[in-house]
């Protein structure tokens, strides 16, 4: 347990790199040490913010947020977030749902990995409200902020540039991640232990702070990254193997 802020400090410094949170690598690690479905949630959810928070701050200084390209993912995305997010489930069904979004987390960043880097594409309105909605959905019920899965897709469809789409996932994961505290609290499943926390919150804020400056350096992040993702596709079938055929990996 001591080593863990060093872990989580890296995480943030490699997921802040690319404008994510690293939501996903933080739930997959609690999902091994935490019992509670609850403190595993909005202890991932709070880590997010705290990263997004420099990242963000980071793209609006380099005058790469464009609130008139974003509003349109996030304006279904936030209400099902929280709806989502106040759902009561099982343990065995949060912990089925957490696995299979870490596969498909970890699939998201090895796609992101082969994105298109030419041109760039428009979308018709109704596509970029349900995209971001139905990811905002998914936020809800993981705790994952969304934009690990926002990010490969729009990268793979060219529709922004890469400084671009990350500046939007990164304000995607801050509004959902508030969205899903927000959902949590209203239905008093909040859970958090800030003896816990306190370290694991300067950790990632260290990490999110030099990992926003990398990114503004092209630091390359590709090798780490594959690393990243093969450890959460680990998590993600070691919960769903353990869960439903009682097979440990």
């Amino acid at each position: 347990m001591e080593i863990l802020p060093f872990f989580f400090f890296l995480i943030a410094l490699l997921y802040s790199s690319v404008g994510f949170g690293g939501g996903s690598s933080y739930l997959a690690i609690l999902s091994l040490i935490l019992g509670d479905i609850y403190q595993i949630r909005s202890t991932a959810l709070i880590l997010n913010i705290c990263v997004v928070v420099i990242t963000s701050f980071a793209f609006i200084r380099s005058k790469t947020f464009d609130w008139k390209s974003f509003w349109p993912f996030l304006v279904l995305s936030i209400p099902l977030a929280f709806i989502a997010a106040q759902w009561k489930l099982a343990d065995k069904t949060f912990f089925i749902i957490l696995g299979i979004s870490l596969i498909g987390a970890g699939l998201a960043m090895f796609l992101k990995q082969f994105q298109n880097k030419g041109g760039k594409r428009q979308f018709i309105l109704p596509f970029k409200i349900g995209l971001g909605g139905s990811i905002g959905l998914l936020s809800g019920l993981s705790g994952i902020g969304g934009g690990i899965y926002l990010s490969p897709v729009l990268h793979l469809v060219s529709w922004e540039n890469s400084k671009k789409i990350a500046a939007l996932a990164s304000s995607f994961i801050f509004f959902n991640s508030l969205a899903g505290l927000g959902g949590l609290a209203l239905a008093g499943n909040l859970n958090l232990d800030f003896n816990f926390i306190g370290k694991l919150i300067i950790a990632v804020c260290l990490g999110a702070g030099l990992g926003s400056y990398f990114s503004h350096k092209k630091f390359k992040t590709k090798i780490l990254s594959i690393l990243t993702a093969l450890l959460v596709i680990y998590v993600g079938c070691k919960l769903i193997l353990g869960l439903v055929w009682q097979i440990n990996i």
